[in-house]
């Protein structure tokens, strides 16, 4: 971002605290943060009191929705932390160019995401990936970027040709066919097999199976509309037709018959989750099986990852064939249109290729809650694929607030 642009975003949040009178509505409230230049998405959290209480400076950013009560879903308080106004600008300005970007898909845009740097450098990058020479779009980036820094990745050989052309879709990339063949595939990896139900409970991070895959089970998704909890795990496990709804999902046991997990009750491609109403003995848990076992306590917003990224925390995973393993953030917000016909939104890019494999997809990216108790997480994202392209390296889904913005669900 140029300078002159940080100067004008600083100076337009900072004079905000100037014009709050602590008698206004909430509603006029956030008229006035939106009406200044503050996100909506932020300013409709936010109070008067968070922004009277930052120093001069800085601003308030909704990090995290955690539960008041470990042991009530429906009991989401937002938590805040107060950011160097430059940086918020700076990321602010990041999104929305990176919003822009997809929104206009040019020919050769294969994907981009938000790369916030750290506080102390009060900066944020926006990765480009594009499957074509850069000459041939460098005057078209130029006219949008306006100042903001842009790391351009060209996709292709060195003579020119496109490694990208016979991609395929996620199920041909991930080579995701049968049970059998993922338990015999090339990393010969033992699936993570539950050894016993706990309570009726069934804890992320453990084998499922569907009619004609394994995948990862997820913890347990809410809906707040409903009351209802939800078994999850990857919509792309159920490849035997177009619309998976209805079809069952089990749980294999040590030393035992598969139980029933329940059916599917939505199938949501774009985000690739696929929700589970319970029909059997077993009810969903917010719980990761690790020794001793992590309580999800909630989850990251947009900016709560971009904190993380700011302060170069790492996320963790727990997956079916991989088991634990943790990840630098490479990127927040991307867009992704290596498959399918059609972009990916509202994802993370974590870790490295070798962080997931056939199997592990439905397992959740997670971060220690800094507030909580020692075995208290909060979801960063849904885990759906690793790059098997060329020239990049890291594991890419859905972060959890997209699905929360999108369809209410949260961990």
């Amino acid at each position: 971002m140029s300078d002159e642009t940080i100067e004008r975003s600083t100076r337009r949040l900072a004079t905000i605290r100037d014009r709050l009178d602590s008698g206004m509505d909430r509603r006029e409230f956030v008229r006035t943060l939106v009406t200044g230049g503050y996100a909506v998405g932020m300013a409709q959290f936010l109070g008067v009191e968070d922004f009277l209480r930052a120093d001069d400076g800085d601003v308030p950013i909704v990090t995290a929705l955690v539960r008041d009560d470990p042991n009530d879903p429906w009991s989401l308080t937002e938590r805040t932390r107060y950011v160097p106004a430059d940086w918020y600008a700076a990321v602010e300005s990041a999104i929305e160019l990176n919003e822009r970007l997809a929104r206009l898909a040019f020919t050769g845009y294969l994907g981009s995401a938000v790369v916030p740097g750290s506080y102390q450098s009060e900066t944020a990058t926006v990765s480009v990936g594009i499957s074509r020479d850069w000459d041939s779009v460098r005057d078209l980036l130029d006219q949008l970027v306006a100042g903001i820094p842009v790391d351009i990745e060209a996709l292709f050989d060195n003579d020119g040709i496109n490694d990208l052309e016979d991609v395929g879709d996620i199920e041909d990339a991930e080579d995701l066919e049968s049970v059998e063949n993922i338990e015999a595939g090339r990393d010969s990896f033992e699936p993570r097999i539950l050894e016993h139900v706990h309570n009726g409970y069934a804890p992320s991070g453990v084998a499922c199976e569907t009619p004609t895959s394994l995948a990862t089970l997820g913890p347990a998704l809410y809906n707040p509309d409903t009351e209802q909890s939800f078994f999850v795990t990857a919509e792309h496990a159920f490849n035997s037709g177009p619309d998976p709804v209805g079809e069952p999902v089990s749980l294999p046991i040590q030393d035992s018959d598969h139980v029933s997990l329940g059916t599917v009750a939505s199938a949501h491609p774009a985000e690739d989750f696929a929700t589970i109403e319970p029909t059997g003995d077993i009810e969903p848990a917010s719980l990761i099986d690790t020794q001793p076992s992590l309580r999800v306590r909630g989850q990251y917003t947009k900016f709560g990852l971009a904190d993380l990224m700011a302060r170069d925390e790492r996320l963790e995973k727990v997956g079916a064939m991989t088991g634990h393993t943790t990840g630098a953030i490479q990127g927040i917000d991307a867009v992704t249109c290596f498959t399918d016909d059609f972009c990916r939104y509202g994802q993370i890019r974590w870790g490295g290729e070798m962080d997931l494999t056939d199997g592990d997809s439905g397992s959740v990216s997670f971060h220690a809650d800094p507030e909580g108790d020692d075995d208290d997480v909060l979801i960063a994202g849904f885990n759906n694929a690793r790059t098997w392209w060329p020239g990049q390296s890291y594991v890419w889904g859905v972060g959890a607030y997209r699905i929360t913005e999108r369809y209410g669900y949260h961990f």
